[in-house]
């Protein structure tokens, strides 16, 4: 297993080598099909020089997937977690099909369920963890292992978290800022991957009309041997066009990942945020405490309190206890604020620089690839 704080692909080469459909019976004994991914791993540093050993291999279905990094969205609400591929095809145009069984989607999800794992194996913090390593090396008994870190427990419910957002009185400027960002990027992301759906279904259709041109030759006597040639032109164009958005599937992807991983920045703003409430609640309580001894201390009680009734008839914790309580308690998340921020702040640059190379070389290789499209129908070949 890697050390804490070292990249775990500087030890381990992992990745997803394939898929396969099964069919079995689920948690209800009802029937139903589903696709499994083979992961394997293997040491970067082979025992002797010349040998390549034969990685270990095991299966996960794409729900062990989520379980894995619902854990770790739990066990590092600081931290920006890389996103899953989409469970179900998004921004597809006519020519893709939507089914999640459908070999051609199978086929780009392992490829980003290869590319989840090496981003968390490449993470400084989340390659370390024990969980991972287990996800990775042990196929039985992995599930049983997870549920046994109380994860779920510790999750925050989205009531919850809602009742923070509107309530905290103090939000934390940078936060919302990020906030702010992550809601631009996931629009500005939508809108791109929206629009280029629609126009590859319309380059698409425009597919029939150069068959027209061909087939119009063939009636004009006149005109005939100029829309012959137009035709020959455009049916070598049409040829390549299924090619070239089979290939833009290939960056719209890589944009569909960076659509989700602005799930991911919102998230770590509201977990600030519940943290942020919790600390108004505690030093709100202390306040009021505070001003009940006062009350106790001059005899003058100018609230009506059950709960403090109580404790002044069957003498359970003094107002001096309760506030020490409170205290340490407001002293512990105040220091985990301060934690959570630092933290959380530097994985968000991190997160930033990634970001800005990943979508750089992303969108220049599709603008070489636009390029290299725009010459093909001016090839001499293409002219003939």
């Amino acid at each position: 297993m890697a050390e804490k704080g070292t990249n775990l692909l500087k030890k381990m080469e992992i990745s997803v080598a394939e898929a396969e459909k099964r069919t079995g019976k689920n948690a209800v004994n009802m029937q139903e099909t589903y696709t499994v991914y083979l992961i394997e791993t293997r040491p970067v540093d082979a025992p002797s020089e010349g040998t390549n050993p034969v990685p270990d291999s095991l299966w996960r279905r794409y729900s062990e997937f989520e379980l894995l990094r619902n854990y770790l969205l739990v066990t590092y609400p600081f931290l920006v977690v890389p996103p899953l591929p989409e469970k179900r095809a998004e921004f597809v145009w006519h020519k893709l099909s939507a089914d999640n069984m459908d070999p051609d989607f199978v086929e780009r999800r392992r490829v980003g369920l290869e590319n989840f794992l090496l981003r968390v194996a490449s993470h400084p913090v989340l390659s370390s963890d024990k969980i991972f390593y287990s996800f990775l090396t042990e196929e039985n008994g992995w599930k049983e292992t997870v549920f046994e870190t109380g994860f779920q427990a510790k999750a925050d419910s989205r009531l919850k978290a809602l009742n923070a957002t509107f309530r905290v009185k103090n939000p934390d400027k940078r936060f919302a800022e990020m906030k702010h960002y992550g809601d631009e990027l996931q629009s500005v992301i939508s809108q791109l991957l929206r629009v280029r759906a629609l126009r590859s279904a319309a380059v698409v259709q425009c597919e029939s009309l150069f068959v027209l041109d061909s087939e119009w030759s063939a009636i004009e006597k006149e005109m005939g041997d100029g829309l012959q040639s137009a035709g020959h032109h455009m049916d070598a164009y049409a040829a390549s066009v299924d090619d070239i958005l089979e290939e833009e599937e290939h960056y719209a992807d890589q944009l569909k990942e960076y659509l989700f991983y602005a799930d991911a920045l919102r998230a770590v703003c509201r977990k600030h945020e519940l943290t942020q409430y919790e600390l108004e609640m505690a030093v709100q309580d202390l306040t009021s405490k505070k001003q009940q001894r006062e009350e106790l201390a001059t005899g003058t009680i100018r609230t009506f309190s059950l709960k403090g009734m109580t404790s002044k008839l069957f003498g359970q914790e003094t107002p001096e206890q309760r506030e020490a309580k409170l205290k340490m308690l407001e002293t512990q998340i105040e220091e985990g604020e301060e934690l959570f921020v630092k933290s959380a702040w530097v994985d968000v640059e991190r997160f930033k620089e990634q970001k800005d190379h990943d979508l750089r070389e992303a969108l220049i290789s599709y603008a070489i690839m636009q390029i290299s499209m725009c010459k093909k129908p001016l090839a001499p070949d293409a002219l003939v």
